[in-house]
């Protein structure tokens, strides 16, 4: 069983191979589109653990993007008592979801 840690989006996720993940939207990615993660932080086959200072040198996670979207809306509100202040704002988080391939 091949496991390994990653870094993208300033969130680390563990992952195996055929996986899917949510990250944080990448740029210039769109659905159907390969992606490779370099920043691996840590690797497992089954017998020999690498843990990475910081990172695993010479080591690259593949994917493949297969969704692209938007989260819920999250609603902000801003509020001061008694001065007539009120500011409500909404927000999207853009997301992608990842078919890892080769750990």
């Amino acid at each position: 069983m091949n496991i390994a840690v990653i870094k993208t989006g300033g969130k680390q996720y563990l992952v195996k191979e055929g996986s899917k993940i949510t990250i944080e939207k990448l740029a210039g990615l769109s659905e159907g589109d390969e992606t490779s993660f370099d920043s691996v932080l840590l690797t497992d086959d089954g017998k020999e653990t690498v843990v990475g200072t910081p990172t695993v040198k010479g080591v690259a996670i593949s994917g493949k993007v297969t969704k692209a979207g938007k989260g819920k809306k999250v609603i902000v509100v801003k509020y001061k008592a008694k001065s007539r202040y009120y500011k409500k704002r909404g927000h999207r988080q853009p997301f992608q979801t990842v078919q890892v391939g080769t750990v």
